[in-house]
């Protein structure tokens, strides 16, 4: 048997759908500008409409829309037909999507789809189709070949279908300003929703070193053993004025045999790196990546708060 090429193989369908991509790009028109506009002036919200492989690109681009500010269902043609028509309200535009254009379940609702919704917008592979006549904008979302190697199998098609998608959520968001701040508000969770929400006072570690600027040795020493930062904060009558960790604990021993009378001022770095427990996480995470540090001091209103670790935040997702 004939070794197969499996790399090969798959540069040459990454290819096959670029080339499908490039050409929808040149295909961009005033009928995807007038499908923005409609989908952006309507009042009431966008009913996504397919079947089959379609039905799933038809998700995917609800799911996106829905995240970007545009509000959106998804309507599967064969459960249009047996009840769930009443979901369309007459406020409502609907987006089609058939590669044929001539799904038997996507002829039977044609009708129904543009009855009940304010506007009619197709999504087809074919101009020629029931569903491209039907449509009061049409996208062409044509390919000449699938990637599949039978040139059967739904590929260069879903993923122009899915690019077609994409790029409507993007004009949408820029027509109605939508901003990181307003994308935070429908991610909360994840790592994506943490990036764009969390605060730094969610991730302060419950162990507060701390020590005074006269504290002794053995203070110093006993501070930073009672946490897992290897580190510890002084302070001068409750200001921060540096810190200490385990690294200039071993560089001293190395260098002074005689540890009476040296006192945490002696050891400390002065002026240490902070952060607000207000700030966004992944500030935090900017600071200790710029200055190569492990642990960060948190302050509320410039007193000493806690302490914030760099690992920590990686297992959140924080970067």
């Amino acid at each position: 048997m004939e070794k197969i090429d499996i790399i090969s193989l798959a540069k040459n369908a990454i290819a096959v759908e670029v080339t499908e991509l490039e050409s929808l790009k040149n295909r961009i028109d005033e009928q995807f500008e007038k499908a923005v506009n409609i989908i952006n002036n309507s009042t009431g919200k966008l009913i996504v409409v397919g079947i089959g492989k379609s039905a799933h690109v038809g998700n995917k681009i609800v799911a996106t829309l829905n995240s970007t500010g545009t509000p959106s269902q998804f309507l599967h043609a064969a459960e249009a037909i047996h009840g769930d028509l009443g979901v369309i309200q007459k406020n409502d535009v609907v987006l089609c999507i058939s590669n044929s254009g001539n799904s038997p379940e996507v002829v039977y609702l044609l009708p129904f789809l543009k009855d009940y919704s304010s506007a009619f917008i197709g999504m087809t592979g074919n101009l020629k189709s029931k569903l491209a006549e039907a449509s009061d904008v049409v996208l062409d979302s044509s390919v000449k070949v699938e990637a599949c190697p039978n040139k059967l199998a739904p590929t260069s098609s879903t993923t122009v279908q899915m690019a077609i998608g994409d790029a409507l959520a993007v004009c949408l968001m820029e027509l109605n300003n939508f901003k990181d701040q307003d994308f935070a508000k429908f991610h909360p969770g994840g790592s994506l929703g943490k990036n764009l929400t969390a605060r730094v006072e969610q991730f302060v570690s419950e162990q507060r070193p701390l020590v005074e600027v006269n504290s002794s040795i053995k203070d110093v020493i006993f501070s930073i053993s009672s946490s897992k930062h290897g580190i510890t904060v002084v302070t001068d009558q409750e200001k921060i004025v540096g810190v200490i960790t385990d690294g200039d604990l071993r560089r001293m021993l190395l260098k002074t045999e005689n540890l009476t009378g040296i006192l945490a001022k002696d050891l400390m770095s002065a002026n240490p790196k902070t952060v607000d427990k207000n700030a966004l996480a992944k500030e935090a995470m900017t600071v200790l990546k710029q200055n190569n540090i492990g642990q960060l001091i948190v302050t509320d209103n410039g007193n000493y708060f806690g302490i914030i670790d760099l690992h920590r935040l990686l297992d959140e997702g924080i970067n």
